[in-house]
């Protein structure tokens, strides 16, 4: 049995095998065959975090799989009036098939899994959102960038930072994280991405400098400045990160056909521009989509591997 709470616990080949699987059930869809892989399986997500994307890619991927999803929100569970999550977990794995949480703390996330009896997958936490690079390489794919790949990330050294760091260090390609001071991503994290970049071939390099991370680069993304949990932080963050914004004029040093992307929600004015946002608003839209294809792909990988 596996889980799925970090891109760390797979290969380059199981990655790119989840990938590969995820498309072929989308082409499969785009011709109207629906292929019943979790027929009679049930799906626990779990949210201590709330979401629109992560919950309606996977309730809606567990329905087209032929399966079901259980909407368990925190206020109406007894994880929520101070269950032990080794309980919920003990409880939970024994009536279905599969858990996906999207919680705080990865630690939370971690435990569960020791106690479950069934694959557990991150939705997101605080360290890392994985199920999101899934469908950000699939995209990649999908519009032929992954020759000679050369993404630039610009903003907070948060999360999605974090994951982009474990899919460059797996899959060998480079990577400019450009942060503001104060920002940067995790220092463990940061190490464990530069040692498994020996053995891939990955370049990842850490910078200040927005326009140095994005010159000559052909995929830009970003993510907001102010994450769930950090509104007090609002507007000393707006005026940390000045200079930051993904603009026409921080694209236009990427590579003229350079993709933009966004896991979402995006803050115009903030993050990125209106014109950036809208001139790439197809690349954006197809990595949401993704996350419902990419997510089935897995789905389907973890519970072929029970």
């Amino acid at each position: 049995m596996r889980h799925f709470l970090t891109l760390k616990d797979f290969t380059k080949d199981e990655i790119l095998e989840i990938i590969d699987l995820g498309l072929e059930i989308k082409r499969n869809l785009k011709q109207g065959v629906f292929e019943h892989h979790l027929a009679n399986k049930t799906l626990a997500m779990i949210f201590e975090k709330s979401s629109t994307r992560t919950r309606v890619s996977f309730e809606t991927g567990m329905y087209q799989l032929g399966g079901h999803a259980l909407f368990l929100s925190s206020k109406d569970i007894q994880l929520g009036r101070g269950e032990p999550i080794k309980d919920t977990a003990r409880v939970v794995s024994r009536m279905c098939d599969m858990v996906m949480i999207r919680t705080f703390e990865h630690s939370r996330l971690e435990e569960f899994a020791r106690y479950s009896q069934v694959p557990v997958i991150n939705g997101l936490t605080d360290s890392y959102h994985p199920v999101q690079l899934l469908a950000d390489y699939m995209t990649i794919i999908e519009h032929e960038k992954t020759k000679n790949l050369t993404v630039a990330y610009v903003g907070d050294g948060n999360n999605m930072t974090h994951s982009w760091l474990m899919l460059a260090a797996k899959l060998g390609f480079e990577l400019r994280i450009a942060t503001p001071k104060g920002y940067e991503v995790d220092a463990k994290i940061l190490a464990y991405a530069y040692d498994e970049a020996k053995k891939s071939g990955a370049t990842i390099v850490v910078t200040n400098d927005p326009k140095e991370a994005v010159k000559g680069a052909s995929v830009v993304t970003t993510d907001t400045w102010v994450s769930m949990g950090q509104e007090d932080e609002k507007e000393k963050r707006i005026k940390d990160f000045e200079g930051f914004i993904v603009d026409d004029l921080l694209m236009c040093l990427a590579q003229k056909d350079a993709m933009f992307l966004h896991c979402l929600p995006a803050y115009r004015g903030y993050e990125v521009s209106e014109n950036v946002f809208e001139a790439h608003a197809q690349e954006i839209f197809d990595e949401a989509e993704n996350r419902l294809h990419a997510q089935k792909g897995l789905m389907v990988w973890l519970d072929q591997r029970r």
